[in-house]
């Protein structure tokens, strides 16, 4: 049963995050940090991403509001990537982001425009690629 969750969140993983991405992290993980890896793809990636009830794109922006409320921009930037990658618009980034600034301050929605802004650019610096961004777990 584990293994067919680790597969499946290693799917979903690759398919909102890319390849290249989860290559990545995959390959930075050490002895310390490997179950760790496991446990995000299997728990995140496998048992809430693979949830029915949401489509992928309503997933990832929800994501992008809690981790601007919560100041993860490592985070934040990679799910940017993920929801561009599910279909979500830049505006619909945009709404979410003013969303923010209602609900969690003003700061916090500057914060993810700083870096939304950064990210798109990347991206489409990139011909729409998921871009590096230095992050382990994702």
């Amino acid at each position: 049963m584990a293994d067919e969750r680790l597969r499946r969140g290693e799917r979903i993983r690759r398919e909102v995050l890319g390849d290249e991405h989860v290559d990545r992290s995959l390959a930075r993980a050490s002895d310390f940090d490997r179950e760790f890896q496991a446990f995000v793809t299997r728990t995140a990636w496998g048992d809430v991403w693979g949830r029915p009830g949401l489509e992928r794109s309503t997933r990832s922006l929800l994501n992008i509001a809690m981790l601007a409320a919560l100041g993860r921009m490592d985070e934040f930037r990679v799910h940017v990537r993920g929801a561009l990658n599910n279909g979500c618009s830049a505006e619909q980034i945009r709404e979410a982001l003013i969303q923010v600034a209602v609900y969690a301050g003003m700061p916090a929605a500057m914060e993810g425009f700083r870096h939304a802004r950064s990210v798109l650019a990347d991206m489409e610096d990139q011909g729409g690629g998921d871009g590096g961004d230095g992050g382990e777990v994702r």
